[in-house]
């Protein structure tokens, strides 16, 4: 059990799994960055041709015109997701209580919430599910994956807002973290009650825009960042010293 729940909180620390991965790293993140903001780009595109407020789901609805372009650019986002969670299993939280398992896990466990909302998507003009008695097991098992996808981004965020070695990133992760939590709940709440609906689809285009495009800034910051480094200084800190039988600690500012 303890070794399953080690490579939950450190992957790619396993020398199986690790093989080969530094090299691909740099590929996996810049593939990550472009299908991540292409995906944004075509839900803006896709938004921009609606000429009345739409919720983004409302997008992908059965027979809604941007029905295509909402599925590619949930399974771009998706793509781009775990690409980037498979070249940042070395990133580890320094709060003990989000270090149960690695950012990489959670960022992983979005991206199949993703692919699941793009191809199981909302019947028409999207009700809400259990408060509108129009709605469908259809309906409440993409808001379920959709909610779930974006509630693990913003455990990722979380996860990377309290990590030592990235002081810059965890800072604008934690303001990440709030703002789309905010956003969004107001959004949904807005949907919910079918008040302000202008506002809500407004808010939640918004609050979408943050969750992607943090998810790129944190690719970006990981081009940075020497590949093993945090590895290293988590061995470091574990390894007993020869010298005083304590853990020596090591640490480096990066991003």
């Amino acid at each position: 059990m303890r070794r399953l729940l080690r490579i939950a909180r450190e992957p790619f620390a396993v020398p199986v799994l690790a093989r080969g991965w530094q090299r691909a790293v740099p590929i996996l993140l810049g593939i990550g960055t472009l299908c991540v903001l292409g995906g944004l780009t075509v839900i803006w595109a896709a938004r921009l041709t609606v000429p009345y407020p739409v919720y983004v789901s409302e997008l992908g609805a059965k027979g809604a015109a941007t029905s295509g372009a909402f599925a590619v650019a949930l399974l771009l986002i998706a793509g781009g997701g775990f690409a980037i969670a498979v070249a940042s299993g070395h990133v580890r939280s320094s709060a003990r209580v989000l270090d149960r398992w690695a950012p990489a896990m959670t960022l992983g466990f979005a991206a199949v919430c993703f692919v699941l909302a793009s191809q199981v998507t909302c019947t028409a003009y999207c009700p809400v599910p259990i408060v509108d008695p129009k709605s469908t097991v259809q309906d409440l098992v993409h808001t379920v994956s959709a909610v779930l996808g974006f509630a693990a981004a913003c455990f990722a965020m979380l996860q990377v807002g309290f990590s030592r070695k990235l002081p810059r990133l965890s800072r604008l992760s934690r303001l990440s973290c709030g703002a789309v939590a905010a956003i969004t709940i107001v959004g949904g709440l807005l949907a919910i009650v079918r008040v302000g609906a202008d506002v809500g689809a407004w808010l939640e285009l918004i609050g979408t825009t943050v969750a992607v495009a943090w998810i790129a800034v944190y690719a970006v910051a990981l081009t940075r960042i020497p590949v093993g480094v945090e590895d290293a200084a988590d061995a470091t800190d574990l390894a007993p010293s020869a010298a005083t039988g304590t853990g020596v600690g090591a640490g480096a500012e990066v991003a």
